[in-house]
């Protein structure tokens, strides 16, 4: 099943962005002090990045926006590196656009990531389609890589099955990434590969719709591989 769904995932997909996009990143994270400056990563989403387990647990210690600099700094290690988390949990993409140059723009990001769809399944494709695509554009009329993350598992999806709400929304982020030329993270891939190799999802679950340390890690993975092979 494995081989198969990650065919189906897959298939299609041009090439999305050329792999230096963030080679200007990439240098700067290179230079060291006095002539380096720091660098501002926001995330922006729902209750995945701002760092819930089992509600109300908050673990942003536990969670990918953390995990992504421990692992950046590895890789950087002079690097002056600010992570800002924007997210809000409970939120959907449009409430997260209506906010967006209130709340991310502020901090002057070199790198925006975006992970919505969790929370959007219930909304109108179109609506979740304008929200997203407000955000991506309005990052880039500010000169911000975006990286748009596709979601983490839920107990409830059937993330094998193309007309499963989850599915499709990881469908939608594809789609969007491939038409604005900016950097999927696909983290549903990634989820659904794990699953295939045999891991139960809830050894990647802290509950119904929230992934425990595990399923962070696993997160993790599949966004600093985006941003690797972008050059970063």
């Amino acid at each position: 099943m494995g081989k198969i769904l990650l065919t189906l995932i897959f298939a299609g997909l041009s090439p999305l962005i050329s792999a230096q996009a963030l080679a200007p990143l990439h240098g700067e994270l290179l230079k060291k002090w006095p002539g380096n400056r720091t660098v501002n990563i926001v995330f922006h989403g729902h209750s995945v990045p701002a760092g819930y387990h089992k509600t109300p647990d908050v673990r942003p210690f536990e969670s990918y926006p953390h995990l992504v600099h421990v692992g950046l700094k590895g890789k950087f290690p002079h690097a002056m590196l600010n992570v800002i988390v924007t997210a809000i949990g409970g939120e959907n993409s449009g409430a997260g656009a209506e906010r967006f140059t209130r709340d991310v723009l502020p901090h002057r990001p070199d790198l925006v990531l975006i992970d919505y769809a969790l929370n959007d399944r219930d909304v109108p494709e179109d609506r979740v389609e304008a929200a997203w695509l407000s955000m991506i554009r309005a990052a880039k009329e500010a000169g911000v890589p975006v990286v748009l993350i596709t979601p983490t598992g839920d107990a409830k999806a059937d993330m094998a099955n193309p007309a499963d709400p989850l599915t499709q929304r990881a469908a939608l982020i594809r789609k969007l990434a491939d038409a604005e030329k900016v950097i999927l993270a696909d983290v549903s891939a990634a989820w659904v590969a794990e699953l295939a190799e045999g891991t139960p999802q809830a050894e990647l679950l802290s509950q119904v719709n929230h992934p425990n340390l595990r399923g962070h890690q696993l997160a993790t993975d599949a966004i600093i591989k985006a941003l690797s092979a972008a050059g970063l």
